[in-house]
């Protein structure tokens, strides 16, 4: 049975993790010869960066035609949040909330706030509540 990775493979996810003692040095070649990779603080932090931005470019292709404030509004509504929550982390007022949930709801030609939460749910908007300070 051949490894999973090659050796060059395998010294090149030690560099990633150069400063680390000979535990973690011992477990990540284990892990990288197992087919899983390993990334530096630094680099984990860039890819968590990456893929934050592209879902919010996603969430704008999944409904381009809500404005930037009413795909807001619509991602803390699939995170379960009330209107008036929602007033409160945006710092609008309630009527304005309300105003917004029913221009989405119009937008995505939906019959009530269940079924535009679902089609957020389904787009994956409900999965970014750091945004919001969750």
């Amino acid at each position: 049975m051949e490894p999973a990775v090659s050796l060059r493979e395998a010294l090149e996810a030690v560099r990633l993790i150069k400063d680390a003692d000979q535990d973690e040095l011992l477990r990540a070649i284990q892990a990288v010869y197992q087919g899983e990779a390993i990334f530096s603080p630094a680099i984990a932090q860039r890819m968590i960066q990456y893929f934050a931005l592209l879902s919010h470019q996603n969430s704008a292709v999944a409904f381009p035609d809500l404005s930037e404030r009413e795909r807001e509004i619509l991602q803390l509504m699939a995170q379960d949040r009330s209107n008036s929550a929602i007033a409160t982390t945006l710092s609008l007022s309630l009527k304005t909330v309300q105003n917004n949930v029913s221009s989405i709801l119009s937008k995505l030609q939906v019959a009530d706030r269940a079924e535009a939460i679902g089609r957020a749910r389904d787009a994956g908007l409900d999965h970014h509540a750091s945004h919001f300070g969750n």
